[in-house]
């Protein structure tokens, strides 16, 4: 054991001993920060606009302050863009944020001096209680990877701009930056694949021992790796590898065919950013979900997913949350987002200490009649089916097919194969039966023959990522939806069908 992977055990015990506390008292705390929130942001342009002054409690708040998504907050980013200060939090923002909208276009989503260290410090943390969670400490003494955009900023009227990953890479501690990897030069690369084979030269022949990234461009990263360098897995290359970190997408459909490509079972850590802010962390190996960051300056609100689209939503604080139910997630932050929608579903898997699973999108669901399939059920099903009959995937979507040819209609899934199932009839079937199971809506429609059994249309090699390149997403923190209610993105991935 080096003297850096000792020295981060001590320094992983002090900070988590520190947690306990907000972990142990987390309403207290969440009320503590609700107050600090609407004290800091009475003075803003938004806040005498929604009266905080008179603002004593959670609801009075709720009077004063409509839901919002992005579209409802641009015209204050508007005015932050345009130079103004004091409008949603004191001063100016440090950064903008910028990330794709599904209806806005691009979004500018402002980073404060007071919401940074959220970002920071829930990255390192997570790693902290891995540390004391597992006693393995070891990969802090290696070198380690990190797939994320390019830390170059740019500027949007007077404030630096940039992807969520590329800010944070300029906040790396100095005590990783010699551990770090890929180079400066190399993380600044624009072109994904162009980055990916660079970065493939870079660290094929270093001690690699933590990977971080999205699941879909690891993978692309370790195939390029093993064809490069002519192994069979990459633990022949990189013995000792032993953590990825990842976010965004639900990593278990993904394990077995990584697993596979490294040769080894590895642990892995979740993590939950966003750009509004970063949400949770996996705290535990053996416990299921994300531990909800409660301390950082986030004061979090749910509405029942199935009720968001009412005229007056009941709106909920987390003493209010029930197990099992899907919520849509509504933060309000120390950057200035208030009753801001961020798009997201979660739901709680327990109570004490508060964690939750990412459950889908609001706006990512099929329920062309009725069944409402969340992204949750697709990826438990193909989770299921997978250890069932076997296969290995690389990346799948479902978009339903109101009007075929003949017969009735139907969800399509088209899945990308690693290594294809034995018997692919007795899989799909078998996908189909788990995700009637997952949703009882689905049951319904199944047995009442208003749709047919689910089909399978099996993508190319490296289909996927061919779609993605074709819309100028290939690459960085771009993700393909899970589910789509109409075909637009189905149509198009049929021009690689296999």
């Amino acid at each position: 054991m080096g003297l850096k992977s000792k020295l981060s055990i001590l320094f992983a015990k002090g900070i988590i001993s520190q947690q306990k506390k907000w972990i142990d008292n987390p309403l207290q705390t969440a009320n503590s920060d609700f107050e600090k929130l609407i004290a800091k942001g009475k003075d803003t342009a938004f806040g005498k606009d929604h009266h905080f002054d008179s603002i004593s409690n959670y609801d009075d708040f709720k009077e004063r302050v409509p839901i919002r998504d992005y579209e409802g907050l641009k015209p204050y980013i508007d005015r932050i863009i345009n130079g103004e200060k004091d409008v949603l939090w004191p001063g100016s923002p440090l950064y903008l944020c910028k990330t794709s909208g599904t209806t806005s276009g691009t979004k500018y989503i402002p980073l404060t001096k007071d919401s940074m260290p959220n970002h920071i410090h829930s990255a390192r943390n997570a790693l902290l209680h891995y540390i004391v969670d597992s006693g393995n400490s070891s990969f802090v003494d290696g070198k380690m990877i990190f797939l994320q955009g390019s830390p170059l900023l740019n500027k949007k009227g007077i404030i630096a701009t940039g992807r969520l990953s590329g800010i944070v890479a300029n906040y790396v501690p100095k005590y990783l930056q010699k551990n770090r990897m890929p180079s400066f030069e190399t993380n600044c690369i624009e072109d994904w694949e162009e980055k990916v084979d660079r970065i493939v030269e870079e660290t094929r022949n270093e001690d690699m021992r933590l990977i971080s990234g999205i699941p879909s461009w690891v993978q692309m990263y370790f195939e390029k790796l093993l064809k490069r360098s002519e192994k069979p897995n990459v633990k022949e290359l990189f013995p000792n590898f032993s953590l990825f970190v990842y976010g965004g997408v639900n990593f278990e459909p993904y394990r077995e065919h990584f697993e596979e490509l490294i040769g080894k079972k590895i642990d892995s850590i979740e993590l939950y950013p966003a750009s509004e802010g970063f949400i949770a962390y996996q705290d535990k190996q053996n416990e299921k979900g994300l531990l909800l960051v409660l301390n950082s300056g986030i004061f979090y609100e749910f509405i029942v997913a199935d009720s968001y689209y009412e005229k007056e939503p009941i709106r909920i604080s987390l003493e209010d949350v029930k197990l099992n139910v899907n919520y849509v997630l509504i933060i309000n932050n120390n950057a200035g987002l208030w009753g801001y929608n961020i798009g997201d579903t979660v739901m709680f898997v327990s109570l004490a200490p508060y964690r939750i699973i990412v459950s889908g999108r609001i706006k990512h669901f099929i329920s062309s009649f009725g069944e409402h399939v969340i992204g949750k059920e697709v990826e438990y099903a193909m989770t299921n089916a997978i250890e069932q009959f076997g296969g290995k995937i690389v990346e799948f979507t479902v978009a339903p097919e109101v009007r075929p040819k003949s017969g009735l209609p139907y969800h399509e899934w088209l899945i990308e194969f690693a290594k294809e199932p034995n018997d692919i009839l007795a899989f799909k079937h078998a996908l189909d039966l788990e995700l009637q199971k997952q949703n009882t809506y689905y049951y319904d429609l199944i047995q009442g023959n208003v749709l047919q059994e689910l089909v399978i249309s099996k993508v190319k090699k490296d289909g996927f990522n061919s779609y993605m390149k074709s819309i100028g997403k290939l690459g960085g923190q771009n993700k393909i939806p899970r589910l789509s209610n109409d075909r637009k993105i189905a149509d198009e991935l049929l021009k690689w069908k296999d």
